[in-house]
């Protein structure tokens, strides 16, 4: 007997479905991933994607006792390194799929949203990887070497897909340069010029990127790094209303004439009578140069004595209605959490170029489309239609004549084993009942048998 060994980039059975759904070759084709010989670009990009399914990566594979039955080291690392492939353009068409497939499951009313957010790629123990470049960890306050992942995705509220990243590096405190090998054609240079824009000119490419592929949403939301009055008007110039987490800093809010600070903004806002007392104070004005903002001042949960600011540029919301919107920018946390955690981002590959970082960080966010999509699929609530139409099937079936008798036997079975008073009772009410249905339903009946 000889076991018939599946092929190592067999798909669980869990995503097979997932991967079929969402057309990924489809996508893989149409954003012209090709080869002129050897293992096609679906292939390798399919060995890559189960790695993680089967808890090795790509060196620790090749170590075991299978690795001589597979391609050779390099054939995969020239496939994540290739300069000339458009991962955009597939991770956006794969997005947008997803979207499509997602939007026919929820309500027209529902709200939508861009998140837009930045988290650490480090690549701390690196000294040549390709625009390294060193950053500051504002939640720590400590340094790190690799890049600032500003990422771009949808939400519904409760699925939340990844549309656009670009990894970001920084001209006055990088470490390495850009390689002079790279042909300037390809997009693989336009990511790394890209890559040294700063960010909001990134954000406001990707809201472009966005509509221009057919994709609507009610808000942009945003954490208070971002929410600045140019980055604003750039987005409401696009259609989108944005609501965000502001900090203390600089801004200038316009009320009769005066420019007032944040905290001094606090101070004049109207306090907001109800039961409600997350929600302190709110005030509709104008943020320096001329944007029409509202201001929500909410309590800090850990810190009962300070106040926490959030931003909408619609002005026909509540206060409450501003808040619920904005907890949908958590999903985008959620999203950093998982695939820095659990789908192997900045971990499974270690190269030196640029190109195989965005690849590879690409690879990851299929991922998570794909479970996020299978997630959706299994969590929704659905009508029971198949069930009901089976039972419509056997309850035709049976013939009415027959329930009907079978009813009657069963409440004089009932009436028998009950006492002797309630038996009459029931016997008596059984009579009234039949004496009152039409002659052709009585024909039918042993009328008979109910008396006594």
């Amino acid at each position: 007997m000889i076991n018939h060994n599946d092929p190592f980039d067999q798909l669980p059975n869990e995503i097979k479905l997932g991967f079929k759904e969402l057309n990924v070759p489809k996508h893989l084709n149409n954003s012209g991933f090709k080869k002129k010989f050897g293992f096609t670009c679906v292939y390798l990009f399919r060995l890559v994607f189960v790695l993680l399914f089967h808890q090795k990566n790509w060196f620790r594979l090749l170590e075991s006792n299978k690795g001589e039955s597979f391609l050779g080291k390099d054939t995969v690392y020239r496939f994540l390194n290739h300069p000339g492939f458009a991962w955009r353009r597939f991770l956006t068409s794969l997005s947008i799929e997803t979207i499509d497939k997602v939007e026919s499951l929820t309500s027209d009313d529902r709200i939508t949203a861009f998140i837009f957010d930045d988290s650490m790629f480090e690549r701390n123990r690196s000294k040549a990887v390709e625009l390294l470049a060193r950053f500051k960890d504002h939640a720590t306050g400590a340094y790190y070497k690799g890049f600032r992942m500003m990422t771009m995705g949808w939400s519904d509220g409760h699925t939340f897909l990844p549309m656009d990243f670009s990894l970001l590096s920084s001209i006055k405190s990088g470490i390495v340069g850009m390689t002079e090998k790279i042909d300037k054609r390809t997009s693989g240079y336009k990511r790394r010029k890209e890559a040294l824009l700063p960010g909001p000119q990134v954000i406001t490419a990707m809201v472009d990127r966005a509509i221009a592929a057919g994709v609507s949403a009610s808000y942009a939301l945003m954490d208070s790094w971002f929410t600045h009055a140019p980055l604003i008007q750039e987005i409401l110039n696009r259609g989108l209303h944005v609501i965000g987490m502001v900090k203390n800093d600089n801004k200038r809010y316009l009320v009769e004439g005066k420019r007032l600070s944040l905290k001094a903004l606090y101070e004049v806002a109207p306090k907001v009578e109800g039961t409600n007392r997350t929600v302190l104070r709110c005030i509709r004005t104008l943020l320096v140069p001329s944007v029409p903002v509202m201001v929500v001042f909410i309590r800090h949960r850990s810190k009962k004595n300070e106040w926490l600011a959030i931003l909408s540029t619609d002005l026909t919301l509540t206060p409450q209605e501003v808040i619920a919107t904005y907890k949908m920018r958590w999903d985008i946390e959620v999203f950093f959490k998982c695939t820095k955690s659990l789908l192997r981002l900045q971990k499974e590959f270690q190269g030196r170029s640029y190109d195989l970082l965005v690849s590879h960080t690409t690879i990851v966010f299929s991922r998570y489309i794909l479970l996020a999509w299978q997630h959706r699929q299994s969590t929704d609530q659905r009508t029971l239609g198949g069930l009901f139409y089976q039972l419509c099937d056997e309850v035709s079936t049976l013939d009415w004549a027959i329930a009907l008798q079978q009813l009657v036997e069963l409440i004089n079975e009932i009436a028998t084993k009950a006492g002797k008073k309630i038996t009459k009772l029931i016997q008596s009410q059984l009579q009234y009942w039949i004496a009152g249905l039409p002659n052709y339903i009585k024909a039918y009946l042993s009328i008979s048998s109910c008396e006594s």
